[in-house]
């Protein structure tokens, strides 16, 4: 997959970015940096299909083979990212996720809820740019 989230340092207790486990279908292959959407119950999906406000649960920590037996994955929670851009982002914008694993900026969405918004810009940013992202779930 393109796009993925790239990580450029982790936060948290042991700086690991406050992993979070989650229920995966055993069936799907997620790659690294996949950005994850939460659906009921306690199951992440992968969130690049669909323009978000969906809660998010967070970042894909390692890679996941589609039928490999696994049906929890890691999932980053805390740290900085480098991230595609979706439209024009001002530094210190909460953004939240969208199409093709990209940041878009939350005040362009009419229906932003509080569960979307998975952090904020660090870096200003255009259409397609790579900015840093603070994930902080």
């Amino acid at each position: 997959m393109a796009f993925e989230w790239e990580k450029v340092e982790l936060f948290g207790a042991n700086n690991d970015g406050d992993p979070v486990s989650y229920t995966v279908a055993d069936g799907t292959a997620v790659s690294k940096g996949t950005l994850m959407k939460l659906t009921d119950p306690r199951t992440a999906i992968a969130a690049t299909t669909d323009i978000i406000p969906t809660p998010i649960a967070g970042v894909a920590s390692t890679d996941k083979e589609a039928n490999d037996g696994a049906t929890r994955l890691a999932l980053w929670t805390n740290g900085i990212f480098e991230v595609s851009a979706s439209g024009a982002i001002r530094i210190g914008e909460s953004v939240t996720g969208t199409l093709n694993n990209y940041v878009i900026s939350s005040g362009a969405l009419t229906e932003a809820a509080s569960g979307a918004i998975l952090g904020r810009a660090l870096e200003s940013g255009t259409d397609a740019e790579v900015i840093n992202v603070r994930l902080q779930l």
